[in-house]
């Protein structure tokens, strides 16, 4: 009988046990630096009801148009989606449990996102993201907190061949004035628009700007920019910004085309990019996005945020050649043959660990030859050999396995010491 031999979605990567240590490191190195700022972790669920993600992203968009997994659950009837992004997730719950009537709250997560999309390098079905959100600050300089902190974050990973870009989108009256103008520019240019420009021209103009098919690079660039219309607050908002981050020596580059294509967003946006790799150029994105909260629910709440791709990262990391975190073995491999020399290295493994070590007990027979090899291959510091002679003596026989020195026999309590 021929059984089915699953694997996995795709666009759904599995992460396999000498990949895992590199996830690790990266993972406590973001928890150890977004502490060090202040920011608190929160968890929200990966399901939440579908009307959520079209009230944030917008009905006129990719992700919710072709890229959201959304399905109707059959129990009740309700409309469900695996989220795509995770800052409509976090204003939600901060809305919902009342967050911000204890004041500002700098909030921060990381997990999975899901969005259906063709799967390539750097960019996957199910990804995982670790994002900030600055809730209740309206000054310039929680903008540049975030993307100075980024800065330091690139430090602590090695990266570099990673460069800040800047932008400002003004208030929603500016962006209504600039879309105007780019309706009526784009309309004169029809014969050069391709499809997916000619659908989003009246209801989401702005997206156009970040098209890259190579026909309409030069009508983009002829484009009416936002920045020259900024009103008075904004374009002040932005040079306090630039104030800020040349005080903390940070060099960047003004990109005009850098834009966000939302309602809600407004103000400061910015992106790190970097060329090692390829099309997928950006490994964090961020800005400010002061309707968001009042969008779902809440009272008119400025914020400011940012997210980033641990995939991207990890990939950056690897073609940069930067190991993070080498596979690392357990402390103590115990083997065992004999008489009675089962149950005394099932009691010396539980004994190890008791002390605070990390020990993996031989399961499934085999020599002392073949232990040891399988002691070497888990990249073991020392094998914990038990045999009949070691039962009697109420003794273990250490064997150094990465060249710490010579076999010796001691007791169980002389040989938890030489592990401290």
């Amino acid at each position: 009988m021929n059984q089915q031999k699953f694997q996995a979605v795709r666009g759904m990567n599995d992460i396999l046990p000498n990949d895992t240590p590199a996830w690790a490191f990266l993972e406590e190195t973001l928890r150890r630096w977004l502490n060090q700022y202040g920011y608190r972790e929160v968890r929200s669920p990966v399901l939440e009801p579908t009307g959520l993600f079209i009230r944030s992203i917008g009905e006129v968009t990719d992700i919710v148009e072709k890229e959201m997994y959304t399905f109707v659950d059959g129990l009740n009837g309700e409309s469900l989606t695996l989220r795509p992004e995770a800052t409509a997730s976090c204003v939600r719950l901060a809305v919902q449990h009342n967050l911000l009537y204890a004041g500002p709250q700098r909030l921060w997560y990381l997990g999975p996102m899901f969005r259906h999309e063709r799967p390539q390098k750097g960019r996957y079905r199910q990804f995982h993201q670790c994002g900030a959100e600055a809730l209740g600050f309206a000054g310039p300089d929680i903008d540049a907190e975030l993307i100075v902190m980024t800065a330091r974050l690139w430090e602590m990973l090695g990266l570099r061949d990673v460069t800040l870009e800047i932008n400002s989108i003004g208030s929603l009256e500016c962006r209504q004035q600039h879309r105007q103008k780019l309706i009526a520019y784009f309309e004169g240019h029809l014969d050069v628009l391709d499809e997916d420009a000619k659908r989003r021209l009246h209801s989401n103009p702005l997206r156009i700007l970040d098209s890259k098919n190579p026909a309409m690079a030069a009508i983009i660039e002829g484009a009416p920019r936002l920045m020259d219309i900024l009103d008075d607050a904004s374009a002040l908002h932005f040079e306090k910004l630039q104030i800020l981050l040349r005080a903390a020596g940070l060099s960047y580059r003004i990109n005009p085309r850098l834009v966000r294509g939302l309602d809600y967003y407004n103000a400061t946006v910015f992106e790190w990019v970097t060329p090692l790799l390829g099309a997928q150029s950006t490994i964090c994105g961020g800005g400010r996005y002061d309707g968001l909260v009042e969008q779902l629910g809440g009272k008119a709440t400025p914020a400011c945020g940012f997210a980033m791709g641990l995939e991207r990262l990890l990939a950056l990391l690897h073609e940069l050649r930067t190991n993070p975190q080498p596979v690392i073995g357990p402390e103590v491999y115990v083997v065992h043959q004999g008489v009675g020399a089962q149950e005394a290295a099932f009691l010396i493994a539980d004994a190890v660990r008791s002390a605070g070590h990390a020990a993996v007990l031989h399961c499934g027979g085999g020599n002392f030859k073949a232990q040891l090899k399988r002691a070497d291959g888990c990249q073991a510091a020392y094998a914990f050999i038990v045999g009949e002679d070691e039962v009697r003596q109420h003794t273990v026989s250490i064997k150094p396995l990465r060249g710490q020195g010579p076999q010796q026999t001691l007791s169980l309590q002389q040989a938890i010491q030489l592990l401290k």
